[in-house]
């Protein structure tokens, strides 16, 4: 799959208030004590199951996540415990997709009506325009309106930087039926751009109980990443 004209927008929060919202065999990983929820709307495209040919209707759309970030609370097999991200929602435009990927990976999709406003070749200072509205049957509402747009060049995050911890991670966890599985993603280091963004209604944590900061997103953009995903496994 590609992942295009992608909003990284980052708020610290109290890890307290993540505790209860994700399970207990994952701890809520922290950058120097701070843990971190993340909104980030973006563009598929590209998508199919390797060796099998595309699905129509299933190829192109938005998505829009609202994430953090998480440690298995043990070590695996060859004493590592790797860092992931904890999805909280995943909207997407295709119902197909978000019916498929609620059975396939235990994911919390939703179904969502949603608009991209982008030029075929971002530049930098050139604006995404992105509106989400969550329309799944009997979920709590959620929306999200937003202007955003590169400010500078793509650069590659450094090891031990808060950029790198809130981006360069190959796994992701999803808990179904009461079993918590981890799957793994594959793409090469993210070209990080700044960004600016006016968020005109954002309401994209309000199902969590949670109210975002005042305080400026930490904000960044990616035109494109090419990803390649895995089924997930049992942890």
């Amino acid at each position: 799959m590609r992942w295009r004209n992608l909003l990284f927008a980052h708020w610290p929060v109290p890890r307290e208030l993540l505790r209860p919202l994700v399970p207990s065999a994952l701890e809520i990983d922290a950058f120097e004590g701070e843990a971190w929820i993340g909104i980030v709307p973006f563009g598929m495209a590209g998508v199919r199951i390797r060796r099998l040919p595309s699905v129509p209707g299933t190829t192109t759309f938005p998505e829009l996540n609202v994430r953090t970030y998480v440690l298995p609370r043990h070590d695996n097999a060859a004493g590592e415990r790797k860092p992931g991200v904890w999805f909280f929602s995943l909207d997407a435009a295709s119902r197909l997709v978000v019916r498929v990927a609620r059975r396939w990976y235990g994911l919390p999709y939703f179904v969502a009506r949603m608009r991209i406003d982008a030029p075929p070749v971002v530049a930098p200072a050139t604006p995404v325009r992105y509106t989400s509205e969550r329309t799944h049957a009997h979920a709590s509402p959620a929306a999200l309106d937003v202007v955003y747009a590169p400010v500078g060049p793509p650069v590659r995050s450094h090891a031990n930087t808060l950029e790198h911890f809130l981006t360069e991670r190959y796994f992701l966890f999803a808990q179904s039926a009461g079993v918590l599985r981890a799957a793994a993603v594959k793409h090469v280091p993210w070209p990080l751009q700044p960004a600016a963004a006016d968020f005109r209604s954002n309401t994209m944590t309000a199902p969590l109980g949670i109210s975002l900061p005042d305080t400026p997103p930490l904000l960044h953009y990616a035109a494109r990443l090419d990803v390649l995903a895995w089924h997930p496994r049992p942890l």
